[in-house]
This record gives structure tokens, sequence and C-alpha cells, in this order.
């Protein structure tokens, strides 16, 4: 790995480190995750936006496959690896270690640090970056909701549903495709199964996810057809 890239890594933790506890030092009456969920919100909208970016062509964005990623690419990756470093480390101070969370970022982190290592395969490795990170700014934004007394409400609905379907387009029509080409391409093994393994996660949060819209909605229109029922 090259040393720009190792110095970017450290930065990035330390950065995102430095703005979790000006946050907690900004909302001292909000909850531990809650300020998490900010600097996880701050990253996703950051990762899309350099993702974008670092496309080489808009008519292939995938394109070229199995090729030597270029500077703006690792860079692009290297702040992602070196916020799931810290949000991993973070976690642990958690009252409430999220297992699949943490498997998620395990899976994550050896792949992206394998292909700054590997120093190809950029375009895929910035593709699945995008793919995973654009539903995050809603899946955080339906919890801080809660937090923030909006629980069971029609805007919390609003997002869940539009949380859900963002991430199952992405996750389970773009990620698919993805790991299709990963797998087909040159790539070194370790980046084929960190692939692979990050989609399976991707198939297990869809389901529960499914699970989630599913009885919130049966949840929000259960009692209104209990009172529109005549009684007898």
């Amino acid at each position: 790995m090259e040393d720009y890239i190792i110095n970017w890594v450290i930065s990035g933790v330390v950065f995102w480190t430095t703005t979790f506890l000006v946050i907690r030092k900004l909302f001292p009456e909000r909850t531990f995750d809650f300020c998490n969920r900010i600097v996880s919100t701050i990253h996703a909208s950051l990762a899309v936006c350099l993702a974008s970016l670092s496309v080489q062509d808009w008519s292939c964005p995938v394109c070229p496959v199995a090729s030597r990623s270029s500077p703006w690419q690792m860079k692009t990756l290297a702040v992602s690896l070196s916020y799931l470093i810290y949000d991993l480390i973070c976690c642990l101070f958690d009252n409430h270690v999220n297992l699949d969370n943490s498997v998620h970022h395990l899976v994550s982190i050896i792949g992206i640090g394998a292909g700054l290592a590997y120093q190809i395969c950029g375009s895929e490795m910035v593709a699945a970056l995008w793919i995973t990170e654009i539903s995050s700014p809603f899946l955080h934004t339906r919890e801080l909701l809660k937090e923030l007394g909006y629980r069971d409400t029609d805007l919390n609905l609003a997002v869940d549903i539009l949380f859900a379907a963002v991430f199952s387009f992405a996750r389970m029509v773009g990620g698919p495709y993805l790991t299709y080409l990963t797998l087909t391409a040159g790539n070194p093994l370790l980046i084929k199964a960190m692939a692979l393994g990050l989609q399976l996660v991707s198939a297990f949060w869809f389901y529960k996810i499914l699970r989630m819209v599913k009885y919130k909605v049966v949840k929000r229109v259960g009692p209104n057809k209990a009172a529109k029922t005549p009684s007898r």
C-alpha cells in the first residue's frame, strides 16, 4: 500500500473521531448512537459524492474492470476505509454491539484494504461504495427521527419506505450485477471473496428490511381498518 494512502487512512480516522467528539460536545443531551449516526450520515453523503466524482466514464460507470486504480479512486476508498475503522472501534464503546454491522464492517475493511494493497479493481470497488452508501443517509435519518420524537409518525414511515426502496434497488439490483462483474473479471481471489461476502450480507439485510416494512405497514394500517369496522 502506498505511503500516501496510509497517511490518508490515519488522518481520516483522526478526522472522524474528532468530528464525533465535536458533535458529542454540541449535543450533550443526545445519545452516543445519535451522535455517531450524524457522523455516519456525513460519511455516507461524502462517500457517494467522491465515488460519483471518481467515475471515469459515465457511459460505463464500472469500466474498466480489473484495472489499475486511479489516484482519485484510491483516495476515495481510503476515506471510507478510515471511516469504517473509526466506526468499528466506536461501536465497541456503545452499549449495544450489533453483530451484523460488525461483520459488515470487517468484510468491508478487508475488501477495501485488499483493493488498496493490490492497487487494482478501483472501478468495481468505487461502484460498490456508491451502492452500499446511497441508502445510508435514509437509514440513519429514520433512527435520528425516532430520538427526536417522530417515532411511529407518517414522516418516520415515509423515510422507512424510502430507505427500503433505495436499499432494495441498489443492493438487490445493482449489487448482484456488480458482484457478477467482479467474479468474472480477472480480480484477485480475495477481492472476489469479499464481493461475494458483501452481497450475501446485503441479501440478509434485504430480508430483514422486508420484514421491518411489512411490520410497519401492518402496524399502521391495522388500527385504521379496525376503526372502520362497524360494531355489531
